[in-house]
């Protein structure tokens, strides 16, 4: 009698965590460790500063936070820092102290990196559909930095893990279901070209993540 395992959907979070205690896999260094999540952080926040030069929004927490930014007056740093503090509890017992640890100082960084960036960079002119492109470029590279690195920026992400293993409720449905709301609620603060382009910038990033951080492709190491 033979048996199959059918094998599991692939997560960028818990690849994250797996890929820091993976035996066969060397262990990156203090500094790797450091450039690493230092270069997925400051791709993160150019790509906040190109979606806020727009107007855009993205999906997730990061999406939730730049909606209430526009919606409160609040600066996204600091509304971004706030959502995120209920998930590092779930992040410590799913993903385990490094993982969360280094969630924690990405957050705060991209946080604070976020109120800098705009006064150390602008755009005379930026075309909106090329902007959305650059934006999901940008921050898809940083966080596949912080991925192959052991951390995130956190949010929906863990959550949505959570459930999975909880129920069987694959998480990409449940982080497709949640950007699906934050987009229709978008539609009642902006315009419809702007929420499509905001879906576009959504796409590219999560293209890039889904072609580069695959563990049946590439190893993290």
């Amino acid at each position: 009698m033979s048996t199959s395992t059918r094998p599991s959907r692939a997560d960028p979070a818990r690849d994250a965590a797996r890929a820091v205690t993976s035996p066969s896999a060397p262990a990156h260094t203090a500094v790797d460790d450091a450039q690493g999540l230092a270069f997925g952080v400051i791709m993160a926040a150019v790509g906040v500063a190109i979606l806020t030069q727009l107007g855009l929004i993205t999906g997730q927490t990061a999406g939730l936070a730049v909606l209430l930014s526009y919606l409160t007056g609040l600066p996204f740093g600091a509304v971004f820092f706030v959502l995120n503090l209920p998930f590092y509890w779930l992040g410590w017992r799913r993903m385990g102290p490094a993982f969360t640890i280094k969630t924690f100082i990405s957050v705060a960084a991209l946080s604070a990196l976020t109120w800098l960036v705009p006064g150390w960079m602008s755009f005379a002119h930026l075309n909106p559909v090329f902007g959305a492109v650059l934006f999901g470029l940008c921050s898809g590279a940083g966080l596949l930095a912080l991925f192959r690195h052991g951390a995130s920026l956190g949010g929906v992400g863990i959550v949505a893990v959570l459930i999975q293993d909880r129920t069987g409720f694959r998480a990409g449905w449940t982080q497709l279901g949640f950007d699906a709301v934050l987009f229709a609620l978008a539609l009642l603060v902006l315009d419809l070209p702007t929420v499509l382009l905001s879906a576009l910038g959504a796409a590219v990033l999560n293209l890039v993540i889904a072609i580069n951080h695959r563990r049946d492709r590439y190893v993290a190491y």
